[in-house]
């Protein structure tokens, strides 16, 4: 067997992940989302006119419309952020070589 001075068997397979970063996105994305959703609450109620039983000041439309708004895209905003990273902290860790390469088993 011929041996390759340059070859190095641990290049073939990807590094572990740094796990702190994406849980800290998954975090984040999570906090994100449960805030967003409880501006959208807030806004609807406000907009229903039930602002006041919950304890919220008496705000004008414009405002409750901007609570609204701004809770949906900010929920919106934290479960992309969330999803992105759970799909990256779920990737496989397999060799990275393509399909054919690899030596088959049958």
């Amino acid at each position: 067997m011929k041996s390759s001075d340059g070859f190095d068997a641990r290049r073939l397979r990807p590094r572990e992940p740094k796990g702190w970063g994406l849980r800290l996105g998954v975090a984040i994305g999570l906090l994100l989302a449960l805030g967003g959703l409880a501006l959208a609450v807030a806004g609807g109620a406000a907009l229903a006119g039930k602002g006041l039983a919950l304890g919220l000041p008496q705000t004008g439309r414009e405002a409750a419309i901007l609570l609204l708004v701004l809770g949906v895209a900010l929920v919106f905003t934290g479960l992309a952020t969330w999803r992105r990273c759970r799909r990256r902290m779920r990737r496989p860790s397999e060799l990275s070589l393509s399909p054919h390469l690899l030596r088959k088993r049958g």
